[in-house]
């Protein structure tokens, strides 16, 4: 019997170094592009989702600035996205970076405002698998109607657009 109880620790042990070993770090990136028809960088009830718009996950090392990884996705009928990151990239600035808007009329980005940087390490204190980016937009050239009353309904008629 205590043969069985060693014997069966040895396999629990091997099978958890096994998982540990074979299973490098996978991070699912989401987040989401919509058209900012009021021209005020963030999103109202007027805001519309983009399907189709393009972006691009890219991680930097801090120090050399050496591109490590990147991959390109591309947004579903709500302005969603999900992007897979392989490996652990703790040394490395990510950011998710808008790069085409699939509609001529809401294609303008404001600088500083096209990127999102997002953690894709375990060593981070986040346990979860996803990562979730903060929305990111294309605008359009001219507030649409409607923008000047959304905006007096948020107390922030102060704002032009």
């Amino acid at each position: 019997m205590a043969k069985a109880i060693v014997l069966l620790s040895a396999l629990c042990i091997v099978a958890l170094a096994n998982f540990a070993h074979c299973h490098p770090e996978v991070f699912d990136v989401e987040g989401k592009v919509y058209c900012d028809t009021c021209r005020v960088q963030f999103e109202t009830k007027l805001s519309e989702n983009l399907e189709g718009a393009t972006v691009k996950l890219q991680c930097r090392n801090i120090t050399t600035e050496t591109e490590t990884f990147s991959v390109e996705g591309v947004t579903d009928k709500d302005g969603k996205y999900k992007l897979t990151v392989e490996g652990d990239h703790q040394d490395d600035i990510c950011e998710v970076t808008v790069v085409k808007s699939p509609r001529e009329d809401c294609k303008e980005t404001e600088s500083g405002y096209e990127k999102a940087r997002i953690e894709c390490s375990e060593n981070v204190g986040m346990h979860n698998a996803v990562r979730y980016a903060n929305p990111l937009f294309f605008m359009k050239a001219q507030a649409v109607e409607g923008c000047k009353e959304v905006l007096d309904e948020l107390d922030l008629s102060s704002l032009e657009f």
